[in-house]
């Protein structure tokens, strides 16, 4: 099978996590840009690309890339493109922009005038055009432009990555399959040890790092916008599935999930059933300042409130102080991880972090904190 140029966009900060996921599944060429991982493959590459990768939001092919120094420049070089070998007149498209420059300030102009090119062409072509369908298209064209550089890409993803589609239910404020994911692979957790998350909400961070302990494919509950291309493999797709079910493994690893809501077990204890993952995963309502533990070894990744939404400035402090307490009398031996987009309050843990990441959860600014919760002095240890 021929390779071509394939683009990952990720999360800030998962550009080189996504970097290792690609080179297990055989990508080429990667270079690192920013939220994004360039690399080439196949068609099975492709195809692997959604169905395996756990840090990536969206899989795009290039098909052309092209200078711009004005409006015009966008909708000449767009309606150049041979579109009718893409898809039909009977079929419909959609587009997405992404803008940074001078040039272009507001992607849905860009998305307007990339649909113009698009219909024009078909029209003066065969007197008739294809109909644009936001929601389920049957190709999918995302238009990226920086300063003077505008790429044209196929979609190969649809709806974002982040959606894996065990997620029916959720509760406020809910983390993203992909920060999650990113967070666990970030920890160094090695799937086998215990795993706590002590705040789970709608279960996200325990369910995906049960599907990792499992080897299940991030993409298996859902279907991807390939499937509607004209060049899609349904044998080579069939027989990748197949291969991704018998790479699963069974797991021993503990995997432990609190929360002070009763909403929020019963979401979680959903969600994790939807994902195939409910037997691996303890669900009890409990506060976590009230938790006990076992003394085990294990890895803790917690996303606590940040005083937004879910709690007042006042009340959090607190917290983050009574956080850091527990996790100091009752989890030492364990390693903490803790994301927060206060960074005011996650200072009020006592506890001197390890390491310090910076990541975005949506457009919100936080540092993920590693704490090491070492038993007795450090020095001893």
């Amino acid at each position: 099978m021929e390779n071509f140029e394939i683009v990952a966009k990720t999360l800030f900060g998962f550009e080189e996590i996504l970097a290792e996921e690609l080179k297990s599944i055989g990508a080429t060429d990667i270079t690192l840009l920013k939220r994004a991982v360039k690399y080439k493959g196949n068609l099975a590459t492709l195809y692997k690309s959604n169905l395996y990768l756990r840090t990536a939001i969206k899989v795009l092919r290039p098909i052309k890339t092209f200078n711009i120094r004005t409006q015009e420049d966008l909708y000449t070089n767009v309606k150049r493109i041979p579109w009718n070998q893409y898809f039909s007149v009977d079929e419909t498209f959609a587009i997405d922009g992404v803008v940074s420059g001078e040039i272009f300030t507001h992607s849905k102009f860009v998305a307007l005038r990339t649909k113009d090119a698009i219909a024009d062409q078909f029209r003066e072509e065969i007197g008739t055009r294809p109909n644009v369908d936001t929601n389920d298209p049957d190709l999918r064209i995302n238009v990226h432009i920086l300063n003077n550089t505008c790429t044209i890409s196929l979609d190969s993803s649809g709806t974002s990555l982040g959606k894996r589609g065990y997620k029916e239910e959720q509760v406020e404020a809910p983390l993203s399959e992909v920060l999650a994911a990113g967070m666990i692979i970030l920890s160094g957790w090695d799937k086998k040890s215990n795993f706590i998350d002590p705040m789970c909400g709608s279960g996200t961070i325990v369910i995906e790092a049960a599907l990792m302990a499992q080897n299940i494919a991030a993409g298996s509950f859902r279907d991807f916008a390939f499937q509607k291309w004209r060049d899609y493999d349904y044998q080579l797709w069939k027989e990748i599935l197949q291969d991704a079910k018998m790479d699963r493994i069974p797991s021993s690893a503990k995997i432990i999930a609190y929360d002070i809501a009763p909403e929020a077990v019963h979401v979680t204890k959903g969600n994790a059933e939807r994902a195939g993952v409910l037997d691996n995963i303890s669900v009890t309502k409990s506060d976590f300042l009230e938790t006990k533990h076992d003394g085990e070894p294990a890895t803790i990744v917690v996303n606590p409130p940040y005083g937004d939404r879910l709690m007042e400035e006042d009340d959090i402090i607190p917290l983050y102080q009574e956080m850091g307490t527990q996790l100091k009398h009752v989890y030492n031996g364990c390693d903490a991880w803790i994301i927060s987009g206060n960074l005011r309050a996650i200072k009020f843990i006592g506890l001197k972090p390890s390491r310090k990441i910076e990541l975005y959860n949506g457009p919100i600014q936080c540092k993920f904190h590693k704490f090491e919760l070492y038993r007795g002095s450090k020095r001893g240890k």
